[in-house]
């Protein structure tokens, strides 16, 4: 496995939006086709085909709501997949642990995104015994879902984040393909003026709502309620309880329903594909209260760009707040 981690600096030029997560066809390698990229989620499978084009063929392994990264079992199709990859996106930070058992096997190039997050503990793993030395004092073990402990692993809601694996994508497909670095590098330029849009958007609203006490049920858009000034006061427990599929002690439960109810939050940030009983209850008062419900997905629709869903996101928690 080859795992590294170029300068965060963005080559520049103009190019292609492709709205698919498979780009196929093109002459990238030596015998006349398309580079083959695994993904472990449609997130990073759809920036790697905008990036690629047509010199790339893309396969992301979770694709689709019923398919749940935090309990996924990697089937013989992913393993065979991944051993054929030139290229391999993985979240990492615990998101995606499947991912683990298939890259030791493969001679790809791997991308980790966590890994670009300025939360993310030892932000650049030096190498592989690094990696495995820090897995194994920080990963929290949790049903097979390994949490790297004060870490939110939704690093694809952090769109600075997410700036920088576009641009290393870019760069790993440029030393593998050098014929196509033009294109790729024309790409990524576009994708790099769609995400720094995205982050003044982000910005403007950072101004605007600052401060604004929300409830956020799970962690998933912790980041994007971040980088909009969003105060997330929902009582401590809660939202790593519905994560790991715990139920909610009595206390934080009630406590956060006493929140809610007495009007305390201005909405509730949940995400649409998780949640239980304790979840539901908070839903149901905060919409007897007349307070919004704000839910986010972890994967893209059909057809959709990363630059959309964002934006789509972004879009939501404006009408919701910014009046």
């Amino acid at each position: 496995m080859k795992s590294r981690l170029f300068p965060l600096a963005l080559a520049t030029a103009s190019a292609l939006a492709l709205t698919g997560c498979t780009a196929t066809a093109g002459d990238a390698d030596a015998d006349g086709g398309a580079l083959q990229i695994v993904a472990s989620t449609n997130v990073y499978g759809q920036l790697a085909a905008e990036i690629g084009g047509d010199r790339v063929e893309v396969t992301s392994l979770i694709d689709s709501a019923a398919k749940d990264p935090h309990g996924y079992e990697a089937t013989a199709r992913d393993r065979l997949a991944v051993q054929k990859a030139d290229l391999v996106i993985e979240n990492g930070g615990g998101y995606d642990a499947f991912m683990d058992e298939l890259i030791a096997g493969s001679d790809a190039v791997v991308i980790t995104a966590a890994e670009f997050s300025h939360d993310y503990p030892d932000a650049v793993v030096a190498d592989d015994e690094h990696a495995d030395e820090h897995d194994d004092e920080h990963a929290d073990e949790h049903e097979g879902h390994a949490h790297i402990d004060g870490f939110n692993e939704h690093v694809w809601f952090d769109v600075h984040t997410v700036s920088h694996v576009a641009e290393q994508i870019a760069a790993d497909l440029a030393e593998i393909d050098p014929a196509g670095k033009a294109q790729y590098a024309a790409a990524a330029e576009q994708l790099a003026g769609e995400l720094e849009g995205i982050e003044g958007e982000l910005d403007a609203l950072h101004t605007t709502l600052e401060g604004t006490p929300v409830f956020i049920t799970e962690p998933l858009p912790g980041a994007l309620a971040a980088a909009a000034g969003l105060d997330d006061v929902a009582p401590e427990g809660f939202a790593s309880a519905v994560e790991e599929g715990n139920e909610v002690a009595p206390a934080i439960l009630l406590e956060s329903l006493s929140l809610v109810e007495d009007g305390a939050v201005r909405a509730v940030l949940a995400n649409a594909q998780t949640g239980g009983a304790e979840t539901s209850r908070i839903e149901a008062a905060a919409e007897d209260a007349g307070i919004p419900v704000i839910t986010f997905h972890e994967l893209l629709d059909a057809d959709q760009s990363y630059a959309e869903w964002m934006r789509s996101a972004i879009s939501d928690l404006a009408a919701a707040l910014d009046g």
